[in-house]
This record gives C-alpha cells, sequence and structure tokens, in this order.
C-alpha cells in the first residue's frame, strides 16, 4: 500500500444534485446510476504510477449542503487539486461555487500553483440548459482556472476532465492513462517516461 505522503488528493466540490458523485463514480468504477442519493462525504481512490514510482490518486466526493463547514476546511486544506461542479441546468449552482472558491483561496492563499477545473456537468441536457458555455468560460478566466464542460450520464469528457486536472500538476510529472488493454512492456514505458497509468 502506498504511504499516505504518496497521496495525490483531489476534492470535488459543489451543490447538491449537479453530479459530483456521478461524475466521480463514472471515472472510478465506469457506472451510473439516475437516482439522487445525497452525499456526505465519500472517498475514492485509484493507484496510479507516477515520477516513475507508484501513488495514490484519492478523490474525496464532498456533501452538497452547507451543514459540514469544517469538513470543508478541512478537505480544502488537505487537497492538492479541486473540482468545481455546477450543472448547466441551474445558474443557481455556479453562484454556489463562488464562496467555495473564495475559501479555497483564503486557505491556500494563492491559487496560482493548484490545478483547479470549473466542471459545467449535465451537457447533455441542452434544452433545460440555463448556463451557456461561454459564461462557464468567463467564470473559469475571472478565477485563472481550466474550464470543461461534462456529462456523466453519457461519459462525455470524464476521463478528459481528470486527464486534464493531472496535467495542470506542475510540482509532479502526472498524466492519466487510462487504457487497461496496455501491454507490461507499454506500461513499464509510460513509467520510465514519468507518465501515470491506471493500474
Amino acid at each position: 500500500m502506498p504511504e499516505q505522503s504518496n497521496d495525490y488528493r483531489v476534492v470535488v466540490f459543489g451543490a447538491g444534485g449537479v453530479g459530483k458523485s456521478s461524475l466521480v463514480l463514472r471515472f472510478v468504477k465506469g457506472t451510473f446510476r439516475d437516482t439522487y442519493i445525497p452525499t456526505v462525504e465519500d472517498t475514492y481512490r485509484q493507484v496510479i504510477s507516477c515520477d516513475k514510482s507508484v501513488c495514490t490518486l484519492q478523490i474525496t466526493d464532498t456533501t452538497g449542503s452547507h451543514q459540514f463547514p469544517a469538513m470543508q476546511r478541512l478537505s480544502i486544506s488537505k487537497g492538492h487539486a479541486f473540482i468545481l461542479v455546477f450543472s448547466i441546468t441551474s445558474r443557481q449552482s455556479l453562484e454556489e461555487l463562488k464562496p467555495i472558491y473564495q475559501q479555497i483561496l483564503a486557505i491556500k492563499s494563492s491559487v496560482e500553483s493548484i490545478p483547479i477545473m470549473l466542471v459545467g456537468n449535465k451537457s447533455d441536457e441542452t434544452a433545460q440548459r440555463e448556463v451557456e458555455t461561454k459564461v462557464g468560460e468567463a467564470q473559469a478566466a475571472a478565477w485563472k482556472c481550466a474550464f470543461m464542460e461534462t456529462s456523466a450520464k453519457t461519459n462525455s469528457n470524464v476521463k478528459e476532465l481528470f486527464q486534464e486536472l493531472l496535467a495542470l500538476e506542475k510540482k509532479r510529472d502526472m498524466s492519466l492513462s487510462i487504457d487497461g488493454k496496455r501491454s507490461g512492456k507499454q506500461k513499464r514505458a509510460d513509467k520510465l517516461k514519468g507518465k501515470c497509468v491506471v493500474m
């Protein structure tokens, strides 16, 4: 088992019902459920190889409610990277990310070197869209972070989201190659290149 210090901690924030758990479950397990079950906090782990050694990608799926401010502060202080999720069908869900971003800024004191991805989820629900792509892009530019639209339901941009997030990390040479059919030789070659391969 990798040491705790080898963990690369990604924290997922967003309002209730925007699809945080759906994105994480789609990425980690390849599954999607239509029913909404509120999360208090769940952590998922994926073993990846990076910088020629093994480390654990630890994804913390946080609550969408504001009942647990101490848990939120702890998640931010321990986190290495952040995914801020809103639903393209809810302008309010984008508004609710603003205090979370401000808290990340307050706790981390600077976000210059911290990978942050603003994510507009439910991109498949075009008829119910309330937040245009350019609005999400403008918010990301204001926050100096990356932006992507995803759909956990149709599996659109889910792997790409985590690949992009790891690519934003400048302190470690991390990238994510998600291909279970790689040969042992290919995996070893990837490790030598300092790339991350999901084990």
